[in-house]
């Protein structure tokens, strides 16, 4: 007796494989900023690792964001690239994976973040459809975002910006463009006041955190807006 396929497990089964999509995986040490033209949600506190990719053309704006020890000293601090732009033909359900082109150890941290050098490999062995595109997207540094008010620029508009349609950004396939100038900048805080003594205490321990994590140029600036305060 031939079996047959109940007519409502067969709408199911479609309905599951259009919803199928891709994914692209990215190492701690990248943070994803941007996506066809939406930022992304992500910080230090929550790294967001994965994105779902229907298929098509996607540009997609990343950046190398990682915590490295001070060569002069037993302090940490944190480096930033400016955001590169991946733009990656999806042309099935697969799994993408992003590394730095020089394996999982980056050696060299600050020349890296000048222009991180990343390669987009499938987990089947595929062939990856990709360019990738260096910018010149500079943050704010810890000082002018934490007081400048409103006019700081932010850098997730930007790179939403940057990935939107139409944008043209130059790229040679699997290798970034020409190197742009160094972005490295310290990690900021959000330009919001506490509102009570709860809020108080957490805006203290972030200024902690960030102080013990910051570069000695942004600690300098900070110092020098702080002694004028006085």
């Amino acid at each position: 007796m031939k079996s047959v396929m109940p007519i409502t497990a067969l709408i199911a089964l479609l309905g599951a494989s259009s919803a199928m999509a891709a994914n692209l995986t990215i190492p701690m040490a990248f943070e994803y900023l941007a996506l066809d033209g939406k930022k992304i949600e992500s910080s230090v506190f929550n790294h967001k690792s994965d994105i779902s990719l229907e298929n098509g053309t996607h540009k997609i704006a990343i950046r190398y964001h990682d915590m490295i020890q001070d060569d002069f000293s037993d302090s940490e601090s944190f480096i930033k690239s400016s955001p590169f732009i991946v733009t990656l033909a999806v042309d099935g359900d697969h799994d993408y994976q992003l590394m730095p082109a020089e394996g999982e150890v980056i050696k060299r941290p600050k020349t890296f973040a000048k222009a991180p050098q990343i390669v987009i490999t499938r987990t089947d062995g595929g062939n990856v459809n990709y360019k990738v595109a260096q910018t010149d997207i500079k943050e704010d540094s810890f000082v002018s975002k934490l007081f400048g008010g409103n006019d700081g620029k932010d850098i997730e508009v930007a790179a939403a910006a940057a990935t939107s349609t139409g944008v043209a950004v130059a790229a040679n396939a699997h290798t970034p463009a020409a190197t742009p100038t160094s972005s490295v900048e310290a990690a900021t805080l959000p330009a919001t006041l506490p509102a009570n003594a709860s809020d108080a205490d957490h805006a203290q321990q972030m200024l902690q955190y960030w102080w013990l994590h910051a570069d000695d140029k942004t600690r300098k600036e900070f110092m020098s807006w702080a002694i004028q305060q006085l």
